[in-house]
C-alpha cells in the first residue's frame, strides 16, 4: 500500500508543491514549525532514508539543496536547516526549515496554522524560485 507521501507525489492527495523532478518531490509541511517548512521526498517509496542507494541519497540531497536555496530566496531567514527524522511517515523524507535561530528547529515547538491562501502563496513563490535555477 502506498504511503501518504507517495499519494501526495502522485497527485492523489493535494499538496502545496514547492519543487519536483521525475525522481523527487518537495511540498510544504501542513503542520509547519515556521513559514516555509518544506518536506523533500524521493518518489521511490523507501521507509528509511539510509536504505536508499548511495546515488539516490546524493541526488536527493542535491535536489534538497536546490529547494533550500529557493526557500532562502523567498523566506527571510538566516539559514535553512535540514532534519531527517522519519518516524511519523514510513517514507524517507527531509525537513527543510527556514531558521532565524536554532530554536526554530525544535520539533517540540507549537506548529503554525496558516491560511490555505498563504500556504499556496508560499509554495508558489518557492516553486518559482526553484524553477529560476538552472
Amino acid at each position: 500500500m502506498a504511503s501518504i507521501f507517495s499519494k501526495i507525489a502522485a497527485g492523489d492527495i493535494p499538496s502545496y508543491k514547492c519543487a519536483e523532478t521525475s525522481d523527487f518531490y518537495a511540498f510544504l509541511d501542513i503542520n509547519p514549525l515556521v513559514k516555509g517548512h518544506t518536506l523533500v521526498i524521493p518518489r521511490r517509496e523507501v521507509d528509511y532514508i539510509f536504505d536508499l542507494t548511495d546515488e539516490e541519497i546524493a541526488r536527493l540531497h542535491v535536489f534538497a539543496a536546490r529547494v533550500a536555496r529557493a526557500i532562502k530566496e523567498v523566506i527571510p531567514c538566516v539559514k535553512v536547516g535540514e532534519a531527517v527524522l522519519g518516524l511519523e511517515v514510513p517514507h524517507a523524507h527531509i525537513h527543510l526549515i527556514p531558521m532565524q535561530n536554532e530554536r526554530d528547529m525544535l520539533f517540540s515547538n507549537p506548529k503554525l496554522q496558516l491560511p490555505a491562501e498563504e500556504m499556496q502563496a508560499v509554495a508558489d513563490s518557492i516553486l518559482a524560485a526553484f524553477n529560476r535555477q538552472s
